[in-house]
């Protein structure tokens, strides 16, 4: 029994330094985890913007008294980057390379450093990454900005029974769908100067009695559907309307042929009856002065003589007369 409670009187002591012991290695640890703060990794957002409206890009969530200093990098598209920057302790701005007046600061820097794009253009388009920097570290936070372009959606048929469906200049690009579903050809173009797409969906329903189709666009702006009537007698309707125009023309053919015609014939008429009409005026003229002729010229008198006596011998040889000379008594 001697032994038994030596023993108990040595464990109790014992046990109760190993407890200090370790509470205070806990508290240690504790202490030292409180007094050092290690700064939250970058944070990347991406952030879709209509385009026309106000954008605000927040800095990371931190005690403005003790920021020191705030920095926006700017990365837009197709140009390089530039900065604006806010320093605490002195409340002085600059804003670096960056020339965009659209690019401002939100609201008073000594609150909250925000960037404020107002109004969002396509050109926004690009990467942007505020920091600021504290006495307990740097903490970073970065977005991905993506400006939303609206298409205009059009539908139309062809003369040859096809519709036609159009999302123009959307961005991103949008997509097509058809109720009730065809044979379809989708085409894609890219506007390569501002990023835009336009998306184009051909469509035909061939044998098959579709009285009205609806085209369907879906984009990230929101979606629209437009519906019209499918004529199923478009294929037909163009070689009938090639027989409702050919005979008209034809008629018109006709009667300028005919015109024509009439107009060279009745050119010919007055061309004879000119001709006509200067020989008579010509044969009119000359009268005169063949009778003048006739009449004082003994030249002309007696070749005319020579004629008749010419004509009369030979009458009288055609009668068969003897001419009988008579002696004189």
């Amino acid at each position: 029994m001697l032994c038994t409670w030596i023993t108990s009187d040595l464990q109790l002591p014992l046990i109760l330094t190993l407890f200090l012991v370790t509470a205070s290695t806990i508290t240690s640890s504790m202490d030292r985890k409180q007094s050092t703060v290690t700064p939250p990794a970058e944070v990347n957002t991406s952030l879709s913007v209509l385009v026309g409206t106000k954008a605000v890009l927040s800095c990371p969530p931190v005690l403005w008294t003790s920021m020191l200093l705030s920095t926006w990098e700017i990365v837009l598209r197709d140009k390089l980057p530039c900065f604006r920057a806010f320093r605490g302790d002195t409340n002085e701005t600059k804003g670096g390379n960056c020339t965009d007046e659209r690019i401002t600061w939100a609201s008073r820097l000594d609150e909250n450093p925000a960037l404020q794009i107002d109004p969002v253009a396509i050109t926004h388009d690009g990467y942007y990454r505020c920091q600021m920097v504290t006495p307990d570290g740097n903490f970073h936070r970065g977005y991905h900005l993506q400006v939303l372009v609206p298409p205009e959606v059009t539908l139309v048929q062809t003369e040859n029974g096809t519709a036609v469906c159009k999302a123009v200049a959307g961005k991103p690009a949008a997509q097509i769908s058809w109720t009730p579903e065809g044979d379809c050809v989708t085409e894609q173009k890219r506007h390569w100067g501002n990023g835009t797409v336009t998306i184009q969906s051909t469509c035909h329903w061939e044998g098959r009695h579709v009285p009205n189709v609806s085209c369907s666009v879906s984009h990230l702006t929101g979606n629209r559907s437009l519906s019209t009537e499918l004529d199923q007698d478009a294929k037909t309707s163009a070689p009938l309307r090639i027989l409702r125009i050919v005979p008209p023309i034809f008629i018109i053919l006709v009667i300028v042929g005919s015109i024509w015609l009439l107009k060279i014939s009745g050119c010919r008429k007055c061309k004879l009856k000119e001709t006509e009409h200067t020989s008579v005026v010509e044969e009119d003229e000359m009268q005169p002065y063949a009778s003048y002729t006739e009449k004082n010229n003994p030249l002309y008198d007696t070749t005319n003589r020579v004629k008749m006596s010419k004509v009369l011998q030979s009458e009288v040889d055609g009668m068969s007369l003897h001419t009988v000379y008579v002696p004189e008594v």
